[in-house]
């Protein structure tokens, strides 16, 4: 069950920001001894470039529009990203076990990312630089927060990333009307550039 734990919560957190999960992970298991945590994530190669990465989202996500685009590249990136972490946590044998935690990490990528990228697009219609920022940060604290929490407590992370999954779905139906300005000025932004 913990291991179910763990996929879901990284699942989450990997729509999210993908590279901040791989790497606030692999810190843990190699600094904090957290078994759980696959051999792969903690490899120094692998911290650097995740490192890398993270701050190029950090920075992307926080310019309005361009972190749409970013969000846009990532819809192909973030959802593999918690597959394979859900693969990797299961031991990545190809059995049943892994299939599923898989498609758990997967799936929870999916649906985290698109809600993430709909409620960013709809905080794109603000003429202030505030909102946009304020929600990166919100999103960044919760990566590092659940990603920490999925390592040391999984079922408690699980739990906290499906009430937060639930509680920004509720935001998205009702920010549907600002989406669709959104996505208007999205397109409007990419016809300048």
């Amino acid at each position: 069950m913990e291991l179910v734990g763990l996929t879901f919560a990284s699942g989450w957190t990997s729509g999210i920001n993908a590279y901040a999960t791989v790497l606030v992970l692999g810190l843990l298991g190699r600094f904090a001894g957290v078994d759980a945590v696959p051999d792969g994530f903690q490899r120094t190669d692998v911290l650097i470039v995740m490192a890398v990465l993270t701050v190029l989202e950090f920075v992307a996500d926080k310019i309005p529009y361009l972190d749409s685009a970013w969000d846009a590249i990532s819809t192909f990136i973030r959802p593999i990203a918690g597959a394979v972490i859900g693969a990797l946590v299961a031991g990545a044998n190809g059995d049943l076990p892994t299939v599923v935690l898989a498609s758990v990490g997967g799936i929870t990528a999916l649906v985290s990312h698109a809600v993430k990228s709909g409620l960013r697009l709809a905080i794109n219609t603000s003429p202030e630089p505030v909102t946009n920022v304020g929600a990166s940060l919100t999103g960044d604290v919760a990566v590092v927060s659940v990603a920490t929490l999925a390592a040391l407590a999984p079922i408690v992370a699980a739990v906290i990333a499906a009430l937060l999954l639930i509680a920004t779905l509720v935001i998205l139906v009702f920010a549907f009307r600002r989406i669709g300005k959104g996505w208007q000025a999205f397109r409007a932004w990419l016809a300048r550039t």
